[in-house]
């Protein structure tokens, strides 16, 4: 099976093919240009590098966020335009699935179990989701940095994601030595994303093209004693 990906949660974003469960190429965009400025040159540019056709593709896959909703409208739109095009399926992946799978992929027993998935959410926040031995422990939320730390003190905690690059003196600042990090911090994701979708759709996962939509997060508040509440 042939799988084409796409990442648009970011801004300089990625694409991906995978065939069979492994990486042929990823390739990491142009943040100097808006996404609806590469789109769909960047996913021919990668089929032409590995000298595959379209009727090649098996299966389309795209990260549904969170993010920039310029960005994940942009990449949902052109890959359900490329799925109704050539007549094959298309599977949405959360980022924050596909962060935490590759800061989980090369886990060895013993290693931490917990994984921390922070997305840069701008004005001082982050979109958040936490796992535990691969499973989401609760939705996926946005909030201050600090009111998320609060929850996690105390206990040895992988962090990974664009928003751990921009909070990580805050991190540090919180947990001391309980905090560790990826290595990269903030990894290219399409082609987590491209396995991901292939898992699923293995289970029977086939949602029609148009049933794919960008995935939002709640908010969190914090109240005067430093606790967390969804509102």
């Amino acid at each position: 099976m042939v799988i084409l990906a796409l990442d648009t949660t970011t801004r300089p974003g990625s694409c991906a093919l995978v065939r069979d469960g492994q990486l042929l190429r990823e390739e990491l965009g142009d943040a100097a240009r808006e996404q609806a400025e590469r789109l769909p040159a960047d996913l021919a540019a990668l089929l032409a590098s590995e000298s595959i056709s379209l009727d090649a593709i098996d299966l389309l896959a795209v990260a549904t966020g969170p993010g920039s909703f310029t960005g994940l409208r942009v990449g949902i739109a052109t890959m359900q335009g490329l799925a109704m095009a050539i007549g094959v399926p298309l599977i949405g992946v959360s980022a924050l699935d596909a962060l935490a799978h590759l800061a989980t992929s090369g886990r060895k027993d013993g290693d931490d179990t917990r994984v921390a998935t922070w997305i840069d959410a701008w004005r001082g926040e982050v979109f958040a989701a936490t796992y535990e031995n691969g499973r989401e422990m609760a939705p996926a939320i946005v909030a201050k940095p600090e009111a998320l730390l609060a929850g996690l003190v105390g206990q040895p905690v992988l962090f990974t994601g664009d928003g751990v690059r921009a909070y990580r003196e805050t991190i540090q600042a919180a947990l001391g030595v309980h905090a560790r990090f990826t290595d990269p911090v903030s990894p290219v994701l399409a082609g987590a994303v491209a396995v991901l979708a292939g898992v699923a759709f293995r289970s029977g996962e086939q949602p029609p093209p148009h049933a794919i939509k960008p995935l939002y997060v709640r908010r969190l508040d914090a109240d005067l004693v430093g606790n967390v509440r969804p509102v």
